[in-house]
């Protein structure tokens, strides 16, 4: 039999439930995998095609798929039977580039709302009312981590019906539903605490679960452990997001993982049983959620939904979630938003004005959408 390595990302949601499926899946097949983790900011950053030499499953991130399609990296994978039915959102949709599927959906995520029950009754509603002059009552914290605060602009710009991006060759966003969404995210700093613009939402969902500082977030990628009663001190409700009042979208940004399997495995055919294995409802709605899995299956939400130790995630933001968005995913966006991350704080502490932040946001684009056609 086989052995198998894997790389995830090292959060229990990451990796306890792969460690748990996977001795399982040894048991019932004899095929033993050990799983090696990678930081959440690596999860976002690392090469796929450097992991690809030494791993023969590979959990990743969906911006990823156009670089993977493009160096080969990844085996191309069989649709799922059920495909029509098998994720829920656009999840299974964001591992399909150029006719081919790079990976399958096993951690489905969107940005959310998220609120402390005992501390808010009502979250905000709408936007908007981040831009009046008497707003701290809602007692908000927001991470500002530069990757999360240009993935809230995307969501806000969608939020405006703009979600086709980019919207031309010369314009990442427009300029209305640009300067819109910085003005909004300006608002969101001002609140406060500062030093947000270097918190990633498990440090804001920590926050919030162990003190009560804090009532709620109005936009961030949702972790379901948090919504489970023991996890942590206090348990939080997830929620949709809010719209702007003169009858905006709901559009979350997608996030989740999935997980694909190396073109230079010695074992390909083996890693994809194990890969189709894992993302099925059975094993989704049993050992992974029972560990920390946060489920991609739409069978697993549909048939786990109710159950109170899931249904502060699987049930409060289901409409955000099924309403997600898919970032662009062509070769040129990941080194573009590692750009934009570079010169984002700068926006915050420096009190850069909207409008030359969005001139800045453009021109990186041009810059980089021009070099990738070069």
């Amino acid at each position: 039999m086989p052995t198998l390595k894997g790389m995830t990302w090292d959060h229990p949601r990451g990796y306890a439930c792969l460690e748990a499926a996977s001795a399982l899946y040894e048991t019932q097949t004899g095929i033993s995998i050990s799983w090696d983790r990678r930081s959440l900011q690596a999860f976002a950053d690392a090469s796929i095609d450097a992991l690809a030499r030494d791993y023969d499953l590979i959990v990743l991130d969906h911006p990823h798929v156009g670089l993977i399609a493009e160096s080969g990296s990844l085996s191309p994978l069989p649709m799922p039977e059920d495909a029509a039915e098998s994720s829920i959102g656009g999840s299974l949709e964001s591992y399909q580039w150029r006719g081919q599927l790079w990976a399958y959906p096993i951690d489905a995520a969107s940005q959310v709302a998220v609120r402390r029950p005992d501390l808010c009754a009502a979250p905000l509603a709408h936007w908007d009312e981040l831009l009046r002059a008497n707003h701290r009552e809602f007692r908000l914290v927001t991470p500002l981590l530069p990757v999360d605060a240009f993935d809230m602009m995307m969501t806000l710009v969608a939020s405006r019906g703009e979600e086709d991006l980019p919207i031309s060759e010369t314009e990442f966003v427009s300029e209305a539903n640009g300067l819109l969404a910085l003005k909004v995210l300006k608002a969101l700093y001002r609140l406060g605490p500062a030093e947000a613009v270097t918190w990633n939402p498990i440090h804001v969902l920590e926050l919030m679960a162990t003190t009560d500082e804090f009532a709620q977030s109005p936009c961030l990628f949702g972790y379901i452990n948090y919504s489970r009663p023991g996890f942590r001190p206090h348990v939080l409700a997830y929620c949709d997001l809010p719209v702007f009042a003169d009858g905006g979208l709901r559009r979350g940004i997608l996030g989740g993982a999935g997980i694909g399997v190396s073109a230079q495995s010695q074992a390909v055919d083996a890693a994809t049983s194990f890969a189709q294995w894992v993302a099925s409802e059975p094993v989704q709605s049993t050992v992974y959620l029972e560990h920390d899995g946060q489920p991609a299956h739409r069978g697993t939400w549909e048939r786990m939904g109710d159950d109170p130790r899931y249904t502060g995630f699987l049930t409060g933001a289901r409409a955000t979630m099924e309403a997600a968005w898919t970032r662009p995913r062509a070769p040129w966006f990941l080194s573009f938003v590692d750009a934009v991350c570079e010169i984002m704080p700068s926006f915050f502490l420096n009190d850069r004005s909207e409008e030359t932040f969005l001139r800045d946001i453009n021109a990186l684009y041009r810059k980089y959408r021009a070099r990738a056609a070069a």
